[in-house]
């Protein structure tokens, strides 16, 4: 059974969501890169509140731009996310 990974993020409603989903889409890619076929990754826009960039594991808040993270958009951050996903994995 693959194990359920969950980013939402921002909508911008004036035309730059765009970017937001491709920093999404980008982290998809690593993330199935680093982990073929182990992980169903979902990502979720929301329009109602601005600064989402958040990322749960098996439910659990990994990553949070509301709460300081910013975007995963260092190799720290990344390594990070897959250290959780590997421990969720090895818990079963």
């Amino acid at each position: 059974m693959a194990l359920a990974v969950r980013v939402v993020y921002w909508l911008a409603t004036l035309g730059i969501s765009g970017y937001k989903r491709s920093q999404y889409l980008q982290l998809k890619k690593k993330l199935e890169d680093e982990f073929p076929g182990r992980l169903d990754i979902c990502g979720e826009g929301t329009p109602q509140a601005t600064g989402f960039f958040e990322v749960m594991v098996a439910g659990k808040l990994i990553h949070s731009k509301k709460k300081g993270d910013g975007y995963v958009d260092t190799e720290s951050k990344f390594l990070k996310l897959v250290a959780a996903i590997k421990a969720a994995l090895a818990q079963g």
